[in-house]
């Protein structure tokens, strides 16, 4: 691991097209501001990881199981008041 030390204001460069700022620090906390191109997905550890379950989930589901997925759901019939 890389381990660089930044100010406020102050940036990393990754390639040549992604950039990391750090925005602020507070305390025990530092904001970064990630400045990437739009086909790189950029997710905080815990919401990548949740992603990666997710879809290792999906990817086991029998077909038949996924019968429905994606379609809309069929409002029901309510009977009016006459």
């Amino acid at each position: 691991m890389l381990v660089l030390s930044r100010q406020r204001d102050e940036s990393i460069m990754i390639g040549d097209n992604i950039v990391i700022t750090v925005v602020d620090i507070r305390g025990d906390k530092v904001r970064l501001g990630i400045s990437a191109p739009t086909e790189i997905p950029v997710h905080r550890q815990e919401v990548y990881e949740a992603i990666q379950r997710e879809n290792l989930r999906a990817s086991q589901l029998d077909p038949k199981d996924a019968r429905g997925v994606g379609k809309p759901n069929k409002t029901p019939d309510f009977p009016t008041r006459g």
